[in-house]
């Protein structure tokens, strides 16, 4: 997969997260990820299409999306609720959108779905291509998580 795809994805995750959550991000290393089992307990969906399609994931640690949102509301939240899925499909959307504008400004026309967000330890997420899954492992003062993007190009 073209790493001009990847990296608009990996700008716009730490944007969101420091615009949001005051919340400084650092990526790891790429790798191309072998199943479909979430690296979070919590992730956010979203399918792509246009002139490619594919899919883009972020998944959260419970640890990590808690400390996120209580910061995001000003307020301690200590369970996942309607709240923090809420406030990830809002995430998801706000990384895939930055994504896709940057891409645009690079004459690549890529318009997202509304994103579908999944709940629960070990839960799966299917790609909708045969292309291999890059995953983006991040560290943060609140926790980990993960991006994982599929692109056809």
């Amino acid at each position: 997969m073209d790493v001009r795809l990847i990296n608009p994805f990996i700008d716009a995750t730490l944007h969101v997260l420091e615009t949001l959550a005051s919340t400084k991000a650092t990526p790891g290393k790429p790798y191309v990820k072998k199943d479909g089992v979430a690296r979070g307990d919590v992730s956010g969906v979203i399918g792509l299409s246009g002139e490619a399609r594919g899919t883009i994931s972020v998944s959260f640690t419970e640890k990590c999306i808690l400390a996120i949102v209580s910061k995001m509301f000003g307020d301690e939240i200590e369970e996942l609720n309607d709240e923090i899925k809420d406030a990830v499909g809002e995430i998801t959307n706000m990384i895939s959108g930055q994504a896709r504008q940057k891409l645009g400004r690079e004459g690549r026309s890529l318009k997202g779905a509304i994103p579908s967000v999944i709940v629960g330890k070990n839960h799966s997420i299917s790609h909708i291509t045969t292309q291999p899954i890059i995953a983006i492992p991040f560290s943060s003062e609140l926790g980990d998580f993960t991006i994982e993007i599929c692109i056809e190009d």
